[in-house]
């Protein structure tokens, strides 16, 4: 008894561990009460979780609860709900006109919503997440198109790709006129300098413009027309404007016109279905920047 009441703590009335630190007594202090109540708690929940809901795996199964509940009969639900409510606009896109389509607001909210995940997909990682391009991929938010910048044009762009092994893809190559000796080293420099004037660009003088203009003339109208605005049937691009594809500067445009160009975009026939390329032509087409009309 005298053992006890010395290692009791007068303060509280608790009787210490027999552990001490620097004069400071360790406590033996009771569980409280409601801690037991909840640990009960848990251990009834834990055990009536057990007994209805699915728990234990038995090798190949497992046990079904009571109450039977599945969680992918409920995500097989909701997939089939969503796949239903998809289907009540895809079917009005495979149906409709694009003019249709883009006059539908409603309707195109739903093309950019499932468009956007479509680009990300497949056509970011070569024309950019915004859709602005790169040296060598077009900016598609402008009006400067290859071959033809309208819904119904672009979905068959899409559809064969361009120098791709689809047997209807789009074809062209431009020359290489100074690799393959069709122009002398002047005379290219003469051209350059007139195309880079028709956007605006560079400070060659009168002379070199004026001949580079007879050397097109005789050697690139053909593809990019008298007025060099290109040609949407032959994928010949507009020499006007400013956008480049592969870059405007000087030496690029005179690598462009020494070595030639041949673009490549894939065919997207196999991978994406009818629906998705009108899609993911609407939403393309949808992307323009009116400055940059």
């Amino acid at each position: 008894m005298a053992v006890e009441e010395k290692d009791r703590d007068p303060h509280t009335g608790y009787l210490t561990t027999g552990h001490e630190w620097n004069g400071i007594k360790e406590l033996n202090t009771p569980v409280p009460r409601v801690i037991y109540f909840f640990l009960s708690l848990a251990v009834l929940f834990g055990i009536g979780y057990w007994i209805l809901m699915p728990a234990w795996p038995t090798g190949r199964s497992y046990t079904k609860g009571l109450l039977g509940f599945d969680q992918r009969l409920f995500v097989t639900e909701d997939v089939k709900q969503a796949a239903l409510d998809r289907a009540t606009w895809t079917d009005r896109i495979e149906k409709e006109s694009f003019a249709d389509i883009q006059k539908d607001p409603q309707l195109m909210h739903d093309v950019r919503e499932t468009g956007k995940a479509l680009f990300g997909d497949n056509c970011a990682a070569c024309h950019g997440r915004h859709a602005t391009g790169g040296k060598g991929f077009p900016n598609l938010t402008t009006n400067s198109w290859l071959w033809g910048g309208s819904p119904e044009q672009i979905a068959e762009t899409i559809k064969v790709g361009i120098n791709s092994a689809h047997p209807e893809s789009h074809t062209s190559q431009m020359p290489a006129f100074g690799h393959d000796g069709i122009l002398q080293r002047n005379d290219i420099e003469k051209v350059v300098a007139y195309v880079r004037s028709l956007s605006g660009a560079g400070d060659a003088s009168a002379d070199d413009v004026k001949a580079g203009q007879k050397i097109f003339a005789d050697n690139c109208s053909s593809c990019h027309g008298d007025d060099a605005k290109g040609n949407s049937e032959t994928g010949a691009p507009n020499l006007t404007d400013r956008f480049w594809i592969y870059g405007g500067d000087p030496q690029t445009v005179y690598t462009t016109v020494w070595g030639g160009r041949q673009g490549h975009m894939p065919t997207w026939e196999a991978r994406l279905s009818s629906v998705q390329r009108k899609i993911l032509a609407l939403y393309v087409a949808d992307l323009r920047i009116p400055d940059h009309e």
